[in-house]
């Protein structure tokens, strides 16, 4: 039989001969440091009497199995992923016993063990294909079932699962918790959290009129730093928004929102019992962008309750509306509903940021993807699945209006509550709300990959009046799709020493080039701004003299969306080799002092320094690393003390530190000599700056054991290994590899900020020595390791700073030699993709 994989085919095979009732799940965590027992008793229907199946479970040891009162023989039916189920019956009971193993890679039920006080936290995650490694399971989320969690576990601490939390029987010091039934949902979407979590609670009142209890949870060695009161009122604005919008209430008996240790993702929208990653249980000062994010987090999770929990995508192929959902949903709520009103610009600085680079990669593929296993699926979880699809579902709403959208959907949830559908599904009752007809925007816009790229062509006479003026598309030839577009043209002018609007037309456009009539007269402007307001999900181009304006004044353009469509225009143009490097640099020094948003500060700073470490020409970069360093630190003092910009600017010139002067800053903030008025070096700002003193070779083991000893907690630790392997010698760098790649063992978080820290160097010739043992790694990798730990190896030890021709030819070779793994196959030609662009870019910047 096959492994762990399973095919769409297999799926549908299973879903047309098995109508599945109910799971009775008990779970015993009391058995242990390494498994536990579980007990799965499945009742299910079968169409056909007399045929087989499977059921999916991975375990350490599968004691019995018990189908209709007869007990099978486990080394007959048990391969370790799937249990053989013959001779079925109409109604058919299976009862399967086993020892299921804990996990550090969150991939299942994690189990992590704090630093601090020595306590046991659980936590599951199953999306995409892992409740099967906590009970035996019909793994795919068109066989829906009722599901009934009964667990034991230590008295004293809290459990929870989708349902509301019993009182335990207590006995002695274990206790056991019998939870009511669920509705009818995926597998996926089932949770078990348990652990001496601290809790606060609240509650609201649904549009049902139904009293809503809701909890917040996280580690109690956290909970100082809990900042209950916000979440809370971020999630009630979110319960609000999403009743009156969606017409539908909320479809749970309660919700619970839990922040737990290692987790691989931001969030999971388990129903009712939301884990999210606890990086946002803030322990330090974080910068308004994060701040931002996490009220997105939340509110994205919230959406998924309607979509994607009540209403369920059939097979995975249509994973990309669930997330492009709750994508858009939660940007509307938080724009709408919350302080953080402009969450547009938010969205289009990261967002599509991430989309645009994601659809240009080799492995870019239709928003509606071919799922042909669970593979394809893992590797799915991108930029096109979430982003560009957010982008595109903004436009959908656009085109047949908010209203008419809102009314087909409050119809979608109504039809089909607890169901599953595809997205035929959705766009029929968006036809029928708003009379327009949609195949051939979904053809056009979910069957094709890549993305356009829009440039304005003017004429002026010679006293700027403008005489013709068309909007060009163009595609690659890849992908040579052109769409039409609905999009905005701004007027920039100087008012008052501000670029501030004074023109705007709104228009379709489709095909090669579009005139559009309506600007001709007009005065030219000092810069001319396509896709104003950020409509159309595409590339833009700036003409040469906006771009002269944008270099000189970017930072006094007055709104700040269209600040961060010209930042994006910008770097579009320096990913594609149009503009040097360098100017994009000075782009950025020159500007961002005077940014006012800060997710927009936050990507400019990260493709500040991915410009000098590997798109600036060679024989520039160290020479322009370490003014780049000096610059951000003039910069730094010069911030506004205690402000977002301030903190942001320090933790950026930290990563780049490359000079005698930089390292004696650094270790003047942390010994106290240098101060910046405003600035606390608090816990994680401390980590930052030691790294770059280590990134300098002015700090090593010692000074790393010597912090993580006064801040030996989860973080800590987490820091500490980005630390090491920071240490710019041959043979720290081997060290940090081999820890993660030769072994197993390092958990989930452990191998990311190692990755981190590999990747930390500001002289490439430090990985030299890496690119053959990497391409050695990958096969042993691949076939040892669960899927999120292969990614996180795969993606962070490729040496990409190596970014020579060496790196890409020595990745080529590898592709060309394995041919018959094709997941592991985009993963590493993504990564070849990336050297390419960057030597690309490289070349430009020499000319």
């Amino acid at each position: 039989m096959p492994g762990e994989n399973l095919t769409r085919q297999e799926a549908q095979e299973r879903a047309a001969l098995v109508d599945v009732q109910s799971y009775d799940v008990a779970l015993d965590l009391t058995t242990g440091d390494e498994v536990f027992r579980s007990t799965t008793t499945v009742r299910f229907r079968t169409h056909t009497p007399g045929a087989s199946t499977f059921i999916d479970h991975i375990a350490r040891e599968v004691l019995s199995v018990t189908l209709n009162g007869v007990e099978l023989d486990v080394a007959t039916v048990a391969d370790g992923a799937r249990i053989a189920l013959a001779d079925l019956q109409v109604d058919n009971e299976l009862t399967v016993v086993s020892d299921a193993l804990y996990v550090n890679t969150g991939e299942g039920l994690h189990r992590f063990v704090d630093p601090v006080d020595g306590e046991v936290y659980l936590y599951s995650q199953f999306e995409v294909p892992d409740s099967r490694r906590v009970f035996a399971v019909f793994e795919q989320p068109d066989l829906k079932a009722e599901f009934t969690f009964t667990v034991t576990a230590p008295a004293r601490w809290q459990v929870v699962s989708n349902q509301p939390t019993p009182e335990p029987e207590v006995d002695g010091e274990s206790g056991t918790w019998r939870f009511g039934t669920t509705p009818r949902i995926s597998s996926y979407i089932t949770a078990l959290v348990a652990g001496p979590y601290w809790v606060t609670r609240d509650s609201l009142t649904s549009a049902s009129g139904a009293e809503i209890p809701l909890g917040i949870f996280c580690r109690a060695s956290l909970a100082e730093h809990m900042d209950a009161d916000a979440i809370f009122a971020t999630t009630k604005a979110g319960f609000a928004f999403y009743e009156e919008h969606f017409q539908t209430p909320y479809p749970f008996d309660k919700y619970d929102q839990l922040f737990v240790p290692e987790f691989n993702a931001g969030a999971m929208e388990n129903a009712g019992c939301v884990t999210f990653t606890e990086a946002y249980v803030f322990r330090s000062k974080v910068t308004d962008a994060i701040r931002e994010r996490r009220v997105v987090t939340i509110l994205h999770e919230l959406a998924h309750m309607w979509f994607g929990d009540l209403v369920t995508m059939r097979w995975w192929n249509d994973l990309w509306l669930n997330e492009s959902f709750a994508e858009w949903a939660s940007t509307l709520a938080t724009a709408e509903a919350t302080e953080w009103t402009h969450a547009w610009t938010t969205f289009q600085a990261m967002e599509k940021t991430w989309a645009y680079r994601q659809d240009q990669l080799p492995s870019t593929h239709p928003i509606v993807a071919e799922i042909r296993d669970l593979e394809d699926v893992q590797v799915n979880f991108d930029g096109i699945t979430y982003a560009k699809g957010g982008s595109v579902l903004k436009q959908l709403v656009a085109w047949v209006g908010i209203e008419a959208f809102m009314r087909g959907l409050a119809e979608y949830f109504r039809k089909h509550s607890y169901g599953n559908t595809e997205l035929s599904d959705l766009l029929v009752e968006l036809e029928a709300a708003s009379g327009r007809e949609l195949s051939g925007w979904a053809s056009q816009w979910l069957e094709t990959a890549g993305v356009n790229t829009l440039r304005p062509e003017l004429e002026t006479t010679q006293d700027g009046i403008i005489t013709s003026f068309a909007i060009t598309q163009t595609a690659t030839a890849d992908y040579p799709t052109l769409r039409p577009h609905r999009i905005a043209v701004g007027f920039y002018a100087e008012r008052k020493g501000r670029l501030q609007r004074v023109h705007r037309v709104e228009l379709d456009i489709d095909g090669a080039s579009t005139a559009v009539p309506q600007l001709v007269g007009h005065q030219r402007p000092d810069l001319v701004l396509v896709n104003d307001d950020d409509l159309a999900y595409a590339k833009i181009r700036l003409d040469e003299q906006s771009t002269k304006v944008a270099l000189a004044g970017l930072s006094r353009i007055e709104d700040p969306l269209a600040r961060a469509l010209v930042w994006g225009a910008a770097w579009d143009a320096t990913r594609d080799g149009e503009t040097p490097a360098s100017d994009y640099v000075e782009l950025v020094l020159a500007n961002i002092g005077a940014e006012t948003e800060s997710t927009t500060v936050r990507l400019a700073l990260a493709q500040l320094a991915q410009s000098v470490r590997t798109y600036v020409a060679p024989e520039r970069r160290a020479g322009l690393i370490e003014t780049t360093g000096d610059r951000l630190w003039a910069l730094a003092k010069d911030a506004k003390a205690g402000s977002d910009l301030q903190l942001q600017l320090v933790q950026a010139f930290a990563g780049l530190a490359s000079s005698p002067s930089h390292v004696a800053a650094l270790q003047g903030l942390l010994d106290g000599s240098v101060t910046l008025k405003g600035l606390e070096v608090d816990a994680d700002l401390r980590w930052q700056i030691l790294d770059g003193v280590v990134l300098n070779g002015a700090a090593g083991d010692a000074e790393i054991d010597a912090l993580l000893a006064t801040d030996d907690t989860a973080t800590g630790r987490q820091f500490a290994a980005r630390a090491r392997a920071t240490i710019p010698t041959a043979e720290a760098k081997e060290r940090a590899f081999a820890s993660v790649a030769d072994a197993a063992g390092a958990s989930n978080l452990i191998v990311r900020y190692t990755g981190m820290g590999l990747q930390h160097v500001n002289d490439p010739a430090d990985l030299a020595t890496l690119v053959d043992r990497y391409h050695a790694a990958l096969i042993p990798i691949w076939e040892s390791r669960t899927y999120q730990i292969a990614e996180g190896l795969i993606v962070g030890l490729y040496p990409s700073v190596v970014a020579t021709e060496e790196l890409a030819a020595a990745t080529r070779a590898w592709l060309a030699e394995h041919q018959d793994v094709p997941a592991l196959r985009r993963l590493v030609h993504e990564q070849l993709a990336g050297v390419e662009r960057a030597l690309r870019v490289q070349e430009r910047d020499q000319r």
